[in-house]
């Protein structure tokens, strides 16, 4: 299986041509690693990540990668994880700054088509002067002026505002309506301003420590305070506006970043100004559950600025939710790139 692979890849191994991570800062630093210096790489299901690359692969402009991919949809799942050793080198990528992993979800929240006294908060599409303006109203301004109203906007209703809030967070979720049927939105534009945390917000006005603040305590703590609540929600100028997504199969998880479904625990949100999207890469996330397993760059995320930092996809509703929420833990990341790729990134004199 080896000789048929390295005879199927061919000709790509001449393919020249630097790593592209646009954006990576000068003190960005590159370690070529061996895959027997990742820890636990032989136990992973090789097959499970080969089938998410799979999904993505074929969204590379690059010849280099779709010269992989073509590769890789060959594949019998036995021979996973001798494709990668093949194909790929692994590079350990740093900025300087620690690793942080945390992880998101799909939620899944309650609401209308039409506004009741019940479902009273609405999921906005993104109005034609927010699209063209680069920086537009801050989300205080969106909510309470008014500017959103009679104007056909609303996708759907739901009946917790901070659900909605969170909504926002993750990106995209379905609604389960009052009729039976169920939508999915996903991310459909931003009003440009750059993301305030509001569980920092909760550390500094000390209410919590920072070890004691998770999604959950956020969610508990606006409830029981709605006035002080509505306020804390403000505080994020941020506001993302949706899109109704009826092409996507209910069994499928939610769209990422390369406008394909993600997948639970082998889908990362990553930055892509480092790491490029469609790659796979090699988690070791320590903490809790530690977690060692090959996952693939599929998504991005406004809070995930770093090397070394990164969301791990959970799925879809609660249960997923709170995984999700009790994730923040050290590890490191490896990315996996293509072999002369990752041989162009080292030093000169190395």
């Amino acid at each position: 299986m080896i000789t048929a692979l390295r005879r199927a890849f061919g000709a790509a191994c001449l393919i020249g041509g630097a790593m592209t991570a646009a954006g990576a800062q000068a003190d960005t630093s590159y370690s070529l690693l061996d895959f027997s210096q990742l820890d636990g790489w032989e136990s992973d299901d090789h097959a499970a990540a080969l089938a998410v690359f799979g999904q993505t692969c074929r969204d590379f402009d690059d010849p280099d990668w779709l010269s992989i991919c073509a590769v890789a949809r060959q594949q019998d799942p036995e021979s996973a994880r001798a494709f990668f050793e093949l194909l790929f080198r692994p590079v350990l990528i740093e900025d300087g700054k620690n690793a942080l992993f945390t992880g998101y979800f799909e939620p899944e929240l309650d609401g209308s088509r039409h506004r009741s006294s019940r479902y009273q908060y609405p999921i906005y599409k993104m109005p034609a002067e927010a699209r063209s303006a680069g920086q537009w109203l801050p989300r205080r301004d969106i909510l309470t002026s008014g500017v959103m109203e009679g104007r056909g906007l609303e996708i759907a209703w739901v009946d917790d505002s901070v659900e909605l809030f969170f909504l926002q967070i993750q990106g995209s979720g379905r609604v389960r309506l009052d009729d039976g049927s169920t939508i999915r939105v996903g991310f459909g534009g931003s009003n440009g301003h750059n993301y305030r945390s509001i569980g920092q917000e909760l550390v500094r006005r000390g209410i919590y420590s920072l070890h004691q603040v998770s999604a959950q305590v956020i969610k508990n703590w606006v409830r029981r305070n709605p006035s002080d609540g509505r306020e804390l929600l403000l505080h994020n100028r941020s506001y993302v506006f949706f899109r109704e997504l009826r092409n996507v199969a209910s069994s499928a998880g939610p769209l990422g970043a390369m406008n394909r479904s993600v997948t639970t625990l082998r889908s990362l949100a990553v930055d892509p100004k480092f790491t490029p999207l469609g790659a796979p890469v090699w988690l070791e996330k320590d903490g809790n559950g530690k977690m060692r397993r090959l996952m693939v760059a599929q998504d991005t995320g406004s809070a995930i600025k770093g090397a070394q930092r990164a969301d791990v996809f959970y799925g879809t509703g609660d249960e997923a939710g709170q995984a999700a929420g009790r994730l923040r833990d050290p590890g490191r990341m490896v990315v996996l790139l293509p072999i002369q790729r990752a041989y162009a990134l080292l030093p000169e004199d190395i």
